[in-house]
């Protein structure tokens, strides 16, 4: 069966890095599009970021774009989400997902991805 599992999350600090891990199994990896979101508690699941299954296109809502790359390795079936900057409201669970929909445009909103990992945790402190 096709699985998700984020990892490299964790306690910073306002201004510090992390990078975010998601290990992809069971599914054609390169013929999907992949992404990323979060979710803070009380709050609606946001869309982080999304790339092309050649890698080739990217694209970020305003509020990360400039300070969150998101890239791929389909030799690894693994995306990542290098996150600098990190702010307060950057905390969340960050979650990878992936999209089937190969030949049309990236997409931003959580209800067009196929399959979803567990989420890991991201905690900026101030």
């Amino acid at each position: 069966q096709v699985q998700l599992v984020e990892s490299g999350g964790g306690l910073v600090q306002a201004g510090d890095s992390l990078r975010l891990s998601c290990a992809a199994s069971g599914l054609t990896f390169s013929r999907y599009h992949m992404g990323w979101f979060r979710q803070a508690p009380g709050k609606e699941r946001e869309f982080v970021a999304t790339i092309s299954w050649s890698g080739g296109s990217t694209y970020y809502p305003d509020s990360v774009k400039g300070r969150f790359t998101i890239s791929r390795d389909n030799a690894k079936s693994t995306v990542y989400l290098q996150m600098n900057s990190l702010k307060f409201e950057d905390t969340a669970v960050y979650y990878c997902a992936a999209d089937g929909g190969q030949y049309r445009s990236l997409q931003v909103q959580a209800g067009q991805y196929e399959y979803w990992g567990q989420g890991t945790q991201v905690t900026v402190s101030f």
